[in-house]
């Protein structure tokens, strides 16, 4: 069983690995589902998809809960039944659960060459970037990514632009942390954020302040 790690990310909230190693019908066979969530998975049409997606909820069992314990409001953002917060993200060899007292958005990315191809999409990069070597450069920028991605989990708010509205102060990443700015609607919020690397992963928490 592929169960990686728990991780005490602040003290009132766990951070829980799954590395993703079973083929897909293992995972199936693995895990009871309810019908609107078998549902859910045949809709995925791509195989790494779905495989993060039944490995979210064996993390889930693997916790003490079952798939009928995590439920969806209308904005498509998952809540436990029993009440705390929770975030979930995936990402081809890892599947990750973040629960907490706290509202919080969870995003876990694997460090690509194509976030660099893409990064002045979403970032500065002469001021984020220069001067590092470029698997520097691929690390942090994975780290920007996955900050405004969580970001935007909790906020979840049309018209949000990554590059225009969320932003992050300047930050090591040996540091394991920042704080995330989202500026928009003429109002201004900023969002603690808890970083961690495991293999060739990011794993990125953003609370609501």
């Amino acid at each position: 069983m592929p169960f990686y790690e728990t991780i005490h990310i602040r003290p009132q909230t766990q951070l829980h690995l799954w590395k993703i190693e079973e083929p897909l019908d293992s995972l199936i066979a693995g895990v009871p589902l309810q019908d609107h969530s078998l549902i859910r998975l045949h809709k995925l049409k791509s195989e790494v998809h779905q495989k993060g997606f039944l490995a979210v909820r064996h993390l889930l069992q693997h916790l003490g809960f079952s798939d009928a314990d995590l439920l969806y409001d209308a904005s498509g953002k998952p809540h436990l039944s029993h009440g705390q917060h929770i975030s979930i993200s995936h990402s081809h060899g890892f599947a990750a659960v973040a629960i907490s007292n706290e509202n919080l958005g969870l995003d876990v990315e694997a460090m690509r060459p194509k976030v660099l191809k893409i990064a002045p999409r979403f970032m500065d990069v002469d001021t984020h970037l220069s001067g590092l070597s470029l698997a520097e450069q691929l690390q942090k920028a994975t780290i920007i990514w996955s900050i405004k991605e969580a970001v935007f989990k909790i906020k979840n708010e049309k018209g949000i632009s990554y590059p225009s509205h969320i932003r992050e102060q300047p930050f090591d990443p040996a540091e394991g942390s920042t704080v995330a700015r989202l500026d928009f609607k003429h109002q201004t919020e900023l969002f603690p954020v808890q970083f961690i690397q495991r293999e060739d992963y990011i794993f990125v928490c953003v609370f609501e302040s």
